[in-house]
């Protein structure tokens, strides 16, 4: 069985693939929007010094996100 974290979870270099997106209203939307859907592969490129934002690669490009909006998607660790 698969592991399940969250984003802000994974480490650096660390693979994953999008299980499911969690929260409500406009900070689901801008997530969709942003390409973060389920099957999505995601791979953790870097963390800023103090934790944040962080920087993910997603659909083959670069996007930096808050802790706090990592912590609505959970990724299935790719190992």
């Amino acid at each position: 069985m698969k592991e399940i974290v969250c984003l802000s979870e994974l480490k650096i270099n660390e693979k994953g693939i999008v299980e499911r997106v969690d929260g409500f209203g406009a900070i689901r939307r801008r997530l969709f929007d942003m390409g973060v859907t389920k099957g999505a592969k995601v791979e953790l490129k870097k963390v800023a010094p103090l934790g944040d934002p962080i920087q993910i690669l997603i659909r083959g490009y670069d996007l930096s996100l808050r802790k706090k909006e990592a912590n609505y998607i959970f990724v299935e660790v790719d190992d």
